[in-house]
């Protein structure tokens, strides 16, 4: 496994993707992604070739749901032995030394990330971390500022009744965060930056704003 590679799959697994382990111990990544991403999974497959040298990106006849399956790997292992505890997806305590390339932060992002974008006077970024605990959020909060510099802080947020936890970027961070992601956010996923939300006339700027409110996911 590269160092880009493994740099993708980290991001990945902080996103929607999940490594699985057989009852024979052995790991495979799978990831899945709605018809929309056709690009994104067929980009991770390119990118992630070596892992998948008998399977190609395949839709589902239902959902029409784009989906792959890698092969066993022992790299893989290593990473599922990291995030995982009995079944569980989690933060290492050593995070920090995993999440260190905007390339993974930007994986990420496209994973599992949104834009809240009101045109008049806001622009945030929320990762979504629902399935980690506050202190193991807290550790990705504390990795995104000490290995990129951006500022970011825990909110919660209802769904279904039940509080999930979540990374707000706002002012303080956001700039940071584009920065560092924007080049490498794929075709279908520029909505989830300012700049490709709108027209050239109408688009974010600290020094232009007019009316008009969306939130995207």
């Amino acid at each position: 496994m590269t160092v880009t590679q493994k740099d993708i799959i980290v991001g990945t697994i902080l996103g929607d993707s999940y490594i699985q382990l057989s009852q024979s111990g052995k790991t495979h990544l799978q990831i899945k992604h709605a018809d929309r991403y056709k690009e994104y999974v067929f980009w991770l497959y390119e990118k992630l070739k070596d892992l998948f040298p008998t399977s190609v990106p395949r839709q589902r006849k239902d959902n029409q749901q784009w989906y792959v399956n890698s092969s066993f790997s022992e790299d893989l292992n290593d990473l599922h032995f990291l995030f995982y505890v009995n079944g569980r997806k989690t933060i290492p305590r050593n995070i920090r030394n995993l999440l260190t390339s905007p390339l993974s932060l930007a994986v990420w992002f496209m994973d599992d990330g949104t834009l809240d974008y009101r045109l008049k006077d806001h622009c945030a970024f929320h990762l979504c971390t629902n399935c980690f605990t506050k202190k193991e959020t807290q550790r990705l909060i504390d990795a995104l500022y000490s290995n990129f510099g951006i500022i970011s802080s825990l909110h919660y947020t209802l769904c279904r009744g039940k509080r999930h936890s979540r990374i707000y970027i706002g002012a303080k961070g956001r700039d940071r965060f584009i920065e560092l992601v924007g080049p490498y956010i794929l075709d279908c996923f520029k909505y989830k930056l300012p700049a490709y939300r709108h027209p050239p006339e109408t688009r974010f700027n600290k020094n232009r704003m007019a009316n008009g409110e969306a939130t995207l996911a």
